[in-house]
């Protein structure tokens, strides 16, 4: 126990300091979570799908939980089950092993389905590309509405994508003609 206290004592605080708020983030989060409630009028729920990624796009869809961002806060929760989801947010190449899981997670969410892509990887197939292991993209496998680059994506960015989605999912049920 004493070698822990001299070293934090040896090396100080090795924190970093909370952001500040030069953007306007937190007038932001106030207009997402009067977003989400006007158009969808109660809690988003999302499942989330690893599909093979490097984890870098969960550490920050994690970072969403934390006090700062405080996801919960705004009216969206993750769920464990597809059939309980509004949205899947999907993270990584679709690798080959995962392919199938992601089509039954898909095929198990009911109407409206929302499909947001998070990270290069989950956009484009990332460094990953497609390859014996890999399929590339998730649009290659289940249909996307929306994807949110970067390597990883800050929070900030995952949540405007999921707002897009909702919105774009709001504009179309609004939509006296559709398309079949």
């Amino acid at each position: 126990m004493w070698k822990i206290i001299r070293q934090v004592a040896k090396n100080g605080i090795r924190t970093e300091p909370m952001p500040q708020d030069s953007g306007g983030v937190r007038a932001e989060f106030g207009r997402i979570q009067d977003d989400v409630l006007d158009i969808l009028g109660r809690a988003l729920t999302i499942r989330m799908v690893d599909a093979g990624s490097c984890n870098g796009c969960e550490l920050e869809i994690n970072a969403l939980g934390n006090p700062y961002y405080n996801i919960e806060g705004l009216g969206i929760k993750f769920v464990a089950s597809p059939r309980h989801a509004d949205m899947l947010l999907v993270t990584g190449p679709v690798s080959l092993n995962m392919a199938v899981a992601l089509k039954r997670t898909y095929d198990a969410t009911p109407e409206p389905k929302l499909v947001v892509a998070v990270g290069d990887c989950g956009c484009d197939g990332g460094i990953f590309g497609e390859s014996y292991a890999s399929l590339g993209p998730v649009s290659s496998v289940i249909p996307v509405d929306v994807v949110v680059p970067g390597c990883p994506p800050p929070p900030i960015e995952i949540l405007r994508g999921i707002l897009t989605a909702v919105r774009r999912c709001r504009s179309t049920s609004a939509d006296p003609v559709q398309s079949s």
